[in-house]
């Protein structure tokens, strides 16, 4: 509540006379408009007033908004949030009301899977409401989930190289750009080997970009890359990051696809940095998540394993740019 004096009273009602001010103060008062702040003391005057006063605010009629969230909105919106938080749904009306509007002339359209940013223009008329602004609050305080609305989120379009469609074949995932544009690079000179494996086809995995990618992959890629039975292979940094990008990739779509490493590369990047010397090697990252399993270890010889297990040991780590062309 805001506070204002006597004086500020009496200007504001333009009063010369005190007696008129005494009669406005009290009237105000009994309309409870204002209330004396009575550790403020009396004015000395007859009859006497407070030198202060508690300006209170009126109370707002949520009659309306009470009987539209009663009576207007389709079944699928839940308004028992707004009924017990009015002063809220004064603040979010406008963006109920559309999406109210919405469900009553096109809710046949919801039974169409839209990207999120076409569907909340579809709905507010605004594409980034839903996943920057305040789209996702009105729907929770409406009781909506973002399955009801059917849809999906965008990821960033899988970047890869097509040497051959034919199938079976091996496609290989690769972590890093600058590996991805040499692979390439070599298979469209005509090979079709990449260190002693045939390759059909390679793919830009973005380092941890590949988990969002591979959620569409079953839906993007081409029909040839969902046959069951290619092969898909994955090279990345030897480190605990690049691991753990292998096995978090490998587990999180084990359901549909099985992803090995690709043995024959790891083993190459390793007998070039033993050759350069493991102590020229650069150093990892500081506080990189080390809880890597099982899995990734499981590919390879038991020698292989205690080489990267005392490379990793060492601090040290093999960026996959140690293979240049002229090793594929």
């Amino acid at each position: 509540m805001k506070r204002i004096t006597l004086s500020q009273l009496e200007k504001t009602h333009k009063i010369n006379d005190y007696m008129e001010l005494y009669s406005v103060v009290t009237a105000l008062i009994q309309e409870e408009k204002i209330k004396p702040v009575k550790t403020t003391g009396l004015n000395g005057k007859k009859p006497a007033l407070f030198k202060e006063y508690w300006v209170i605010e009126g109370k707002e009629d949520f009659s309306a908004y009470v009987e539209e969230l009663s009576y207007l909105f389709v079944s699928m919106i839940s308004t028992d949030y707004y009924l017990g938080h009015r002063k809220q749904y004064v603040e979010d009306r406008e963006w109920v009301l559309r999406l109210n509007q919405f469900l009553k002339t096109n809710r046949e359209s919801l039974s169409t899977a839209k990207s999120l940013n076409e569907r909340s223009f579809e709905i507010w008329h605004r594409e980034k409401f839903l996943k920057e602004e305040q789209g996702k609050k009105i729907l929770k305080r409406c009781g909506i989930s973002m399955e009801q609305l059917n849809v999906y989120e965008t990821t960033e379009p899988l970047s890869y190289y097509v040497h051959t469609r034919t199938t079976p074949q091996n496609m290989l995932i690769l972590e890093n750009k600058d590996t991805f544009y040499s692979m390439r690079k070599h298979l469209l000179t005509g090979q079709n080997r990449i260190i002693d494996t045939e390759i059909g086809t390679v793919i830009y995995g973005a380092g941890k970009g590949i988990y969002r990618s591979f959620q569409d992959f079953s839906l993007c890629a081409e029909p040839y890359m969902k046959e069951k039975e290619n092969i898909l292979y994955y090279l990345g940094d030897i480190d605990y990051e690049g691991i753990l990008i292998y096995e978090t990739l490998a587990e999180q779509f084990a359901g549909e696809y099985k992803v090995q490493p690709f043995v024959q590369g790891y083993a190459a990047m390793l007998q070039k940095a033993e050759k350069m010397g493991f102590e020229k090697l650069p150093r990892m990252k500081e506080r990189q998540n080390q809880k890597i399993g099982e899995l990734f270890y499981s590919f390879f010889d038991r020698e292989i394993q205690e080489k990267i297990q005392r490379l990793l040991e060492s601090g040290c780590y093999i960026p996959q740019e140690i293979l240049s062309v002229e090793d594929l």
